[in-house]
């Protein structure tokens, strides 16, 4: 009689998923988890059709992959990425400008670009402030997901790439008044965390 698929149901296995999605997404770079889910399920002769891992558990097992595989190299890098992402927060405090995402929350890793939250009722007063300072950018669109009432709402908004201390970094342009409400996590299904330069400081005295 033939061994059945494990549908994922079980505890054990969806930890083994989050496990092995970690690897892939901090080994191939993939930012999108539910790729990493399912490519995990499928090197682990599982079913993606079960009860997957949910985002917050996948990013506990990058947390941990990380820690465990990385240790000193992945403080320094973090280090890096922050100090990264601190000039650039200079650079552009005229807008205002917040920390978010794994380089925030320490999952960065090597493929990870620093993700800024700027504020101008004009994307092309970023752009504008980017060229007199002389720094190639190239221009993206994001969609993000915002609570407004009681219904997740999705919005595009400009962004603009660029280097800093040869890191990858990207802006995300958001209204004046978008500073009082974050975006939704993929995540955890919650506001993103934001952290202005002050915290971003304290982050780094800490590493």
């Amino acid at each position: 009689m033939g061994r059945s698929k494990p549908n994922g149901n079980n505890g054990r296995e969806r930890q083994l998923l989050a496990q092995e999605a970690a690897r892939i997404i901090v080994d191939q770079g993939i930012r999108d988890y539910r790729i990493a889910k399912v490519k995990a399920a499928e090197r682990l002769g599982l079913s993606s059709r079960g009860a997957l891992p949910r985002n917050a558990e996948i990013e506990l097992a990058v947390s941990e992959h990380l820690q465990l595989f990385g240790r000193e190299s992945h403080v320094d890098l973090l280090r890096t990425l922050r100090e990264a992402a601190l000039t650039a927060m200079e650079l552009l405090g005229a807008h205002s400008p917040r920390l978010v995402g794994p380089v925030l929350s320490g999952t960065a890793d090597s493929n990870s670009a620093v993700n800024l939250h700027v504020f101008s009722d004009s994307p092309e007063n970023v752009a504008l402030l980017l060229a007199d300072l002389g720094i190639v950018y190239r221009p993206y669109e994001r969609r993000l997901k915002s609570q407004r009432n009681r219904k997740a709402v999705a919005d595009v908004y400009a962004g603009f790439r660029f280097q800093q201390h040869h890191v990858a970094i990207e802006a995300t342009v958001f209204p004046v008044d978008g500073i009082r409400q974050a975006p939704i996590s993929p995540i955890d299904g919650r506001p993103m965390r934001r952290a202005d330069m002050n915290a971003v400081r304290e982050l780094i005295k800490q590493a």
